[in-house]
């Protein structure tokens, strides 16, 4: 089994919604993700724009990444993206580190529409982007 961990800053909206991809590709993966400065909840809009497309990710929790830190773990894979983020560092046993970056949703400002347009914008950048790294990096590798 792969395990993955998803590692950002707040684990509210990015990481959450890349765990929630990567489970609907492939329910037999072992993914979390995880913050080093987590926030109180999954952030409301990251549940309404999954939601449009089936993904449930309203039972998600942020949680500290010093939880996994003694796991090992496949892939590290932080999803921090605008100058402003310093992207965290996991100090644990990992084969991997990789970074597909995305501009944090939640920094989004403006209507309600502009909003959730950003935030349908990341979602389809990471759902995109991951689906790639789930064919070229697991699916293939797995001989299937």
């Amino acid at each position: 089994m792969k395990k993955i961990l998803l590692l950002c800053t707040g684990n509210s909206c990015r990481s959450q919604m890349a765990e929630g991809f990567l489970k609907s590709f492939d329910s037999n993966l072992h993914v979390r993700s995880a913050g080093t400065n987590p926030s109180g909840k999954v952030h409301p809009k990251a549940v309404e724009v999954m939601q449009e497309i089936g993904i449930d990710i309203s039972a998600g929790k942020p949680e500290n990444v010093n939880l996994y830190i003694k796991e090992p773990w496949g892939f590290v894979i932080t999803v921090c993206g605008n100058a402003k983020e310093t992207c965290p560092v996991f100090m644990g046993d990992v084969k991997e580190n990789l970074h597909i970056g995305f501009d944090d949703p939640a920094d989004a400002r403006g209507s309600e529409d502009e909003v959730l347009a950003i935030f349908r914008r990341v979602r389809d950048e990471i759902k995109k982007d991951f689906y790639r790294f789930y064919k070229n990096r697991l699916y293939k590798n797995e001989g299937k």
